[in-house]
């Protein structure tokens, strides 16, 4: 299994997971020009997508699902919560998955996870093929323990670090969007995500990606300093970018 990102942020997020011939993206937030553009940047034709999953309806996610998957006669898979927000178009090909119950696309497991976000029934996933686990947990504001036991044993993992307190806290946000942010419901922290992976049994653990930085509340030397120690216990460490995401790496 392998997977890459098309871009991770508050501007737009796109992740691809790949195992055999099945390919499925994992959000869209992105215009079809760019998304197009970029799945070329990482040696992928549209025709390759055999399915959009959609983890909740806020915009940077799924701007642009519907036009891509009505383009290209794409398959969407989402909750029902996220059905019911109105931000799919109608006439899509979509199924509707029923959070912590695993279903099956082609040569993948996938298992849609509840998260605490401030979204319609949002969910992430966890993603096995062969005996090889993926986890991306990103767009959540706290770690519930039903989310602690749902990641474990994950041989790789695409984890928010959205931003650092103090520096959201001093930022230029309004009051209600810094609450938003901060709150049990809002994004994890550079500290919240360092202190899951602590409390995380990592003997599974190989490649650790760090996503969804704020452009305004973050910064990579911000990040470092809670997560390069973390090179101890894995075999490859990653920051994600919102202009470039990542490239393809194994699980």
């Amino acid at each position: 299994m392998q997977f890459c990102c098309l871009g991770s942020g508050s501007k737009g997020n796109a992740t691809l997971v790949k195992h055999g011939e099945t390919t499925v993206m994992v959000d869209c937030g992105f215009p079809m020009k760019h998304t197009l553009a970029r799945l070329s940047a990482n040696d992928t034709a549209i025709q390759e997508i055999s399915a959009i999953l959609v983890t909740h309806e806020h915009a940077d996610h799924i701007n642009g699902v519907s036009m891509l998957a009505r383009r290209f006669g794409i398959p969407v898979y989402a909750s029902r919560g996220t059905l019911r927000s109105g931000r799919l178009e109608q006439g899509l090909d979509v199924s509707c998955i029923t959070l912590d119950q695993a279903f099956h696309i082609g040569e993948i497991a996938i298992m849609p996870v509840a998260v605490p976000h401030d979204a319609n029934e949002p969910c992430q996933f966890v993603f096995s093929a062969e005996d090889k686990r993926l986890g991306i947990m990103t767009d959540l504001g706290s770690i519930s323990p039903h989310v602690q036991e749902s990641f474990v044993d994950c041989h790789a993992l695409l984890l928010e670090a959205n931003h650092d307190l103090d520096m959201l806290w001093a930022g230029k946000y309004p009051p209600s969007l810094k609450h938003r942010v901060a709150g049990d419901w809002g994004h994890l922290s550079n500290a919240q995500a360092e202190q899951f992976l602590h409390a995380l049994d990592k003997k599974c653990l190989s490649t650790l990606v760090l996503g969804h930085m704020s452009q305004q509340n973050n910064t990579l030397d911000l990040m470092k300093r809670h997560f390069d120690a973390f090179m101890d216990h894995v075999q490859e460490l990653v920051y994600a970018t919102q202009d470039e995401g990542f490239s393809w790496l194994e699980v």
